[in-house]
């Protein structure tokens, strides 16, 4: 196809997507997907497949731990330059990000700040020194954070090419992000400060997080959390001659016993677990600290709270409960409880334009939606009320663990971009 056939088509895909406004989603997906613009990017996809691979290895190579993604960032920023985008830039949270602009006819609308987000995030959940190499099975890499969410990196770098080789249009910027904090005690941080702090406040009118294995899957909900560390503190001595003093391994121990028989719905689900304890310096000391990590989750922001004030009331009472049972005449126990992770929950409705644009454009690939409820970067956006949804990068298992993979078989891989750029050409109205 010509260059003049190619803008040609994608000015047809720019008024068609205009179009679609007035129209059921299912047209304006069918209008894309089935655009000879369309053709061209997917025709791009296939012979991009070589270096998209070589770019999801390069990327996972390259150790991402919590709150230590600079390196990784530097090395996708240099990418998503390299893929053509405007403005390319590292914030001061670490994220790094660039603009792909509007049609040329949209620029100077009322409506052209407006912007569409798509984001992958850059942290893995594995600490410093872990072993990321990739190694090659048949069409499968294996490597820890190689799916979660490595190939979301990749994915997105593909996708901006192939719009630019069709030279597809949009009505209103689509900002690309490789965001930080994702994972663990992150805390959503990445995705917190692009929409409360970063250049684009006000902007984002959208949000796309490209984070999970099946396409089939659309997370339209999110799943509220907020994790405490609890630090329990006390005089210690010498477990003989200083026995009979208040613990605060006793109290934590207390604490977690009754936490762990509080009662919980089981609809809307709300879950509660303690994940890591810590302290103590010998078998034959009474310990001056002990902590634990707490993590409480629930569909429902009234339930979550309602498990928190358990809790906390649960911290109160251990404690009272220690200083009443043993000496405290070398002083007493007591609790520091203090938030280290706050992620609100709430839900893009199903009924909403963008779910039903994306359902539509699964129903185009041969793929039925199961809506569902999760805890990722769209927690944020929907939390402001701004339509969020999170979508599937192609096929990966084993995501938080050492065998992680994602198959890059071909076809399938390149079936999984296409879908994923259609959903993003719907959003992007």
């Amino acid at each position: 196809m010509t260059r003049r056939r190619l803008v040609l088509a994608s000015c047809v895909i720019a008024s068609s997507i205009a179009a679609a406004r007035a129209q059921a989603p299912s047209s304006s997906a069918e209008a894309i997907v089935r655009s000879p613009a369309f053709a061209a990017a997917s025709d791009f996809l296939a012979r991009d497949y070589d270096r998209f691979v070589r770019e999801l290895i390069t990327l996972t190579e390259i150790p991402a731990p919590p709150f230590k993604e600079t390196a990784r960032a530097a090395a996708f920023l240099q990418m998503l330059r390299a893929a053509g985008l405007a403005d390319v830039e590292a914030d001061p949270e670490g994220n790094v990000m660039g603009v792909r602009r509007r049609s040329t006819s949209t620029q100077g609308a009322p409506s052209d700040t407006a912007m569409l987000a798509v984001l992958a995030h850059l942290d893995t959940v594995f600490p410093e020194g872990t072993e990321v190499r990739v190694r090659r099975d048949g069409t499968k890499l294996r490597a820890p954070g190689v799916g979660d969410d490595t190939r979301g990196l990749a994915l997105m770098l593909t996708l901006v090419r192939a719009m630019d080789a069709a030279h597809l249009q949009t009505p209103h910027d689509i900002l690309f992000v490789g965001n930080v904090g994702e994972e663990g005690e992150g805390d959503l941080r990445g995705a917190k400060y692009l929409l409360a702090k970063g250049t684009y406040k006000g902007r984002i009118t959208s949000f796309i997080s490209i984070d999970g294995g099946d396409q089939s899957n659309i997370t339209n909900g999110a799943l509220g959390s907020k994790r405490y560390r609890v630090t329990f503190k006390g005089p210690g001595g010498h477990s003989y001659g200083a026995f009979g003093l208040v613990s605060p391994a006793f109290a934590m121990g207390d604490a977690i016993a009754k936490f762990s028989r509080i009662k919980v719905p089981a609809n809307p689900k709300t879950t509660f677990n303690v994940g890591v304890v810590r302290g103590g310096t010998s078998v034959n000391s009474i310990p001056t600290e002990m902590s634990m990590d707490v993590d409480m989750r629930s569909e429902s922001p009234d339930a979550l709270n309602k498990v928190v004030a358990e809790f906390q009331a649960i911290i109160r009472e251990a404690v009272a409960d220690e200083n009443a049972a043993r000496s405290t005449k070398e002083g007493k126990i007591d609790a520091d409880v203090k938030l280290i992770g706050d992620r609100p929950s709430g839900e893009t409705p199903v009924n909403s334009p963008l779910v039903q644009s994306a359902t539509a454009v699964l129903r185009t690939f041969g793929l039925t939606a199961n809506y569902g409820i999760s805890s990722t970067d769209s927690n944020i956006p929907i939390s402001l009320g701004i339509p969020a949804i999170t979508i599937g990068r192609g096929p990966s298992e084993r995501a938080h663990a050492l065998d992680e993979w994602t198959d890059v078989e071909k076809t399938s891989a390149v079936k999984a971009a296409q879908v994923a750029l259609a959903i993003i050409l719907s959003a992007a109205q």
